[in-house]
């Protein structure tokens, strides 16, 4: 079962699960998770291929989706769930393979569609830190910093570095075979009419007007809103307001 990290109590609302995106972990949602927890339980998991979880050759959204899934079943009634990027396609995939886990969606900045943002640049960035050479995190960011890597970016892959270890908690060899699974979306002959949330930055391209149509027709109840100032990293670059969206909406 997926690595989980938790926070607050149970109570008579939903537990929450948060779900991390590409190159994340359950760590990089540790403020939000603690303030959210004031309602209920929050529960942050690290994906296969990330963070304390275990590493896999298969990485596609219906494998992530059951990861989710296992996860639900084990709680024993039905989560809230908020996914970003990558996270949220496979929230969005748990929706629509297991709806019976899930009571509300909370999708922060992507869409179930296919992109051509590459990743892999990042990949071949972090395989390029000499770890011989760390000792400590600075180090492994001033060699990100040589290789192009913006400052946010640095500190944010670093989290998933173990430095004593001299390793990345991170599959890097699985995920960049599965990029082109990861950059998609799997054909679903299926729809979720639950309530859900598609939060993006307003300075973000990674939820544009003609991917609403692609939306509603997965999810008909959907609802849009956008976050002023913020691009696709929203919860880490408007944090307090992404938290305030997320609570309005799970507690409508």
């Amino acid at each position: 079962m997926l690595n989980r990290i938790r926070h607050g109590i149970p109570t008579d609302c939903p537990p929450l699960l948060i779900v991390h995106g590409l190159y994340g972990s359950a760590r990089n949602w540790g403020v939000i998770a603690k303030r959210l927890s004031d309602r209920g339980e929050v529960i942050a998991v690290d994906l296969r291929n990330h963070g304390d979880s275990f590493w896999s050759d298969d990485h596609g959204y219906a494998d992530l989706a059951a990861d989710l899934a296992e996860v639900i079943a084990a709680e024993g009634r039905p989560c809230d769930v908020v996914g970003h990027s990558m996270g949220g396609k496979a929230a969005m995939m748990l929706a629509l393979e297991h709806p019976e886990g899930l009571n509300r969606l909370v999708v922060a900045d992507i869409a179930p569609v296919t992109y051509s943002h590459s990743q892999l640049p990042f990949i071949h960035a972090m395989r390029a830190v000499d770890l011989a050479r760390v000792t400590r995190r600075s180090e492994a960011e001033q060699q990100l910093a040589d290789a192009g890597v913006a400052p946010a970016l640095q500190s944010f892959f670093t989290q998933s570095l173990d430095v004593k270890a001299g390793r990345w908690k991170l599959n890097l060899d699985a995920l960049e075979a599965a990029m082109p699974q990861i950059m998609t979306f799997p054909e679903v002959h299926t729809a979720w009419k639950g309530p859900a949330l598609f939060l993006s930055g307003a300075a973000s391209d990674y939820v544009r007007p003609e991917h609403r149509e692609p939306i509603r027709a997965l999810f008909p109840a959907a609802r849009f809103a956008k976050l002023p100032g913020a691009g696709h990293w929203l919860h880490a670059e408007k944090p307090r307001e992404f938290e305030a969206a997320v609570r309005v909406f799970l507690d409508a």
